[in-house]
């Protein structure tokens, strides 16, 4: 380790480290249900959930991508095989032939509908039913500064 470099002091190490197995768990837990429930894996929750958030339900790959903090790599090969099932189209960029665009389709929109309320549930149930309103502002906002923090380190 760098001489400049400071080890995590006990309590920030039990917050980072209670931090991640929070994280972990629950990923874990929310896919594992989604996959029994929805045959729809995390990762295609995912790239739904960002093309229902996004006008007209389409996105630049390399926008998706970035949104979704996976390598361009990652997302060509996940559409490939989301397009095969019928979730999303990949649509050539008519203004630019080296861009494409996901485009959500009615099958992708009815499966995050049909996943969508018993995600919910499974949020509520393994983590906003153990927190107080409080604990859910400080959360939020320590969030969102983080986040925000590390959207402005981007070039």
């Amino acid at each position: 380790m760098d001489e400049t470099a400071q080890w995590l002091t006990p309590e920030e190490q039990r917050a980072w480290r209670g931090f991640v197995r929070l994280h972990d768990k629950l990923v874990g837990r929310l896919s594992r249900m989604l996959q029994s429930e929805s045959n729809m894996s995390a990762a295609d929750f995912a790239v739904l959930v960002q093309l229902t958030d996004v006008p007209e339900g389409r996105q630049r790959v390399l926008d998706l991508a970035q949104a979704l903090e996976w390598e361009k790599s990652r997302m060509s090969h996940h559409v490939a095989r989301m397009a095969k099932r019928g979730l999303v189209v990949r649509e050539e960029c008519p203004e630019d032939g080296r861009g494409a665009f996901v485009v959500i389709t009615e099958e992708g929109r009815a499966a995050i509908e049909a996943a969508a309320p018993r995600h919910v549930e499974g949020v509520r149930e393994l983590f906003l039913d153990h927190v107080t309103p409080a604990e859910l502002r400080v959360l939020a906002a320590m969030s969102e500064r983080v986040v925000g923090r590390m959207g402005e380190d981007q070039p």
